[in-house]
């Protein structure tokens, strides 16, 4: 039995986040640079975005760039900006016929204008599709998000708009990138890193985390049932106990 075949529709997790790591290492691995383990990442992209949208997940988070990797060297910065744009010009019309709405996440003014502008272009093609939710967090990190967050907040206090006595964690979580969308269910990390890497801190709080040693290239459609089958078998009390999950 394939793992898809055992997937319990009833009790599939409405948001999965996904850390994209290896694409580096799988290269290497081949004796060839980096950029190529990030062009055949695509390929791992496309597989699982048509995987999330098959199976009915309502929300996919892809951690495509962090804010740490502008310091990586300029010309992979530079590869992994022409490779986005190119999957954008190639997949907008993919994400359009399969009814799925792309959203970003992230300082996205300091991407490359023709990265932002196509990025944007796609956000509002597909901003009718009523399907899967694909967010892409691109020049993301977490602190960063919250950081944004509290100066929002803050400035909301000093214009007297809102009494911080009567804020809470539903308020705070409006100022943030990922506001109206449900926290994940389920976080996946590829390559064998057991770490969360500044992503999705607050969002991640409840969230069932699954790690894999496979490197991001070699991730598929049956790679990413796994997780969810994985997903499936555990028990999420959130601070209750077993009994009372159980009455529930």
């Amino acid at each position: 039995m394939t793992f898809r075949e055992q997937i319990n529709p009833d009790r599939l997790p409405a948001h999965v986040a996904i850390i994209m790591d290896g694409n580096g290492r799988w290269a290497k691995q081949r004796g060839m640079d980096r950029v190529f383990g990030h062009q055949q990442g695509v390929s791992a992209v496309r597989q699982v975005i048509e995987a999330a949208a098959e199976i009915g997940i309502k929300y996919l988070t892809l951690y495509a760039f962090s804010t740490e990797n502008w310091g990586r060297p300029d010309e992979e910065v530079s590869a992994l900006m022409s490779i986005m744009v190119q999957s954008l010009n190639n997949e907008t019309d993919t994400l359009m016929k399969n009814n799925i709405r792309l959203t970003a996440i992230g300082d996205t003014g300091r991407l490359a204008d023709d990265v932002r502008e196509r990025l944007m272009e796609t956000v509002k093609i597909t901003s009718g599709s009523t399907g899967l939710t694909l967010v892409v967090a691109m020049s993301y990190s977490s602190r960063w998000e919250i950081m944004e967050a509290a100066r929002k907040l803050a400035g909301e206090i000093v214009k007297g708009t809102i009494d911080p006595d009567t804020l809470d964690e539903q308020g705070f979580g409006k100022y943030l990138t990922t506001a109206g969308i449900p926290d994940p269910e389920l976080m996946i990390r590829t390559s064998g890193e057991l770490r969360i890497s500044n992503f999705l801190l607050w969002q991640l709080a409840y969230t069932e985390l699954y790690f894999t040693d496979i490197l991001w290239p070699d991730f598929g459609k049956e790679e990413f049932y796994q997780a969810i089958v994985d997903f499936q078998k555990r028990e999420r009390r959130f601070g209750r106990t077993s009994e009372q999950v159980l009455e529930n």
